[in-house]
């Protein structure tokens, strides 16, 4: 942390967030991360965070002639933040890729016109629910929402995803819980190293990504993404190679019981048509 202002600064507006969403349905803290923050700014801990701050806010918006619909900013806050802005992720299922990216562009505009170096969270929230309605509307301007011009197929995602490691037991709950409130399928692997496969709609699939990543991890990326459009919303299922998402253990061992048999994954993956995903994972080929 460049500073203590900067810290507490950071904290503060961490606690408003948390007293305004008291709801895990509205509000996903890195509690891990906000206890250390806690730690430092109180006195209790010598050195600044370990890792950076991270939350989720989902907030309603709706446009006078439509629909309700839900939106979510994603946060994760640099060092010197609010002297810089946070980086940014802003997720809604109503916008097609140009709509979005149009957005962000404006929010950030707006931020950096407005907060000039003061905390600015709240106030992209605010934006977000006063004027996402805009741009879910733009499609309408060239020829109406059900014009094929503007009308875009569904696409499913597969998306393969490597930890440095996955023991937390929260963790590993959220992966679960996540992922069938999504209606995707796959698995994740425990242990070290850590893997997880989602598969689904894509505004399913990058909805779980944006939950995962900003969660406390020494290392996570996405590792591989397979990308499909659909000819219709029905055939996303013949698409799936996994009947629902579990956790999946592969004789447990080393001395934390953290190491799987990567044999048993690799004829866990042949037996679902992905054994290719083993060597782009570990470098060589299964057996």
């Amino acid at each position: 942390m460049a500073c203590p202002e900067e810290a507490e600064a950071q904290l503060a507006e961490m606690e408003l967030l948390t007293s305004m969403f008291p709801g895990q349905e509205e509000l996903l803290l890195d509690q891990l991360a906000f206890d250390e923050l806690r730690a430092y700014v109180e006195g209790r801990a010598d050195c600044p965070p370990s890792s950076r701050p991270a939350l989720s806010v989902r907030v309603s918006t709706h446009s006078p002639t439509g629909p309700e619909v839900d939106v979510t900013l994603s946060c994760s806050y640099p060092l010197d933040y609010p002297n810089v802005l946070p980086e940014l992720a802003v997720r809604c299922s109503g916008l097609n890729r140009a709509q979005h990216t149009h957005l962000t562009t404006d929010l950030c505009s707006y931020l950096r016109e407005n907060c000039d170096g003061g905390v600015c969270v709240l106030s992209a929230v605010d934006w977000l629910k006063e004027h996402t309605h805009e741009y879910l509307s733009e499609s309408s301007a060239v020829g109406g929402r059900d014009s094929p011009a503007v009308q875009e197929r569904e696409t499913f995602s597969r998306l393969w995803i490597y930890s440095h490691h996955i023991y937390n037991k929260s963790k590993r709950k959220n992966i679960l819980e996540w992922a069938k409130e999504l209606d995707l399928s796959g698995f994740s692997m425990p242990g070290k190293p850590g893997m997880v496969c989602v598969e689904g709609l894509q505004p399913a699939a990058e909805e779980f990504w944006a939950r995962v990543k900003v969660l406390t991890w020494k290392r996570i990326m996405i590792r591989h993404r397979e990308d499909v459009p659909l000819d219709s919303p029905g055939s996303a299922d013949q698409l799936r190679k996994f009947p629902g998402f579990e956790e999946a253990v592969f004789d447990p061992h080393g001395s934390r019981g953290n190491h799987m048999d990567l044999g048993q994954l690799f004829q866990f993956l042949s037996d679902r048509g992905c054994a290719e995903i083993f060597q782009m994972y570990f470098g060589v080929e299964g057996r």
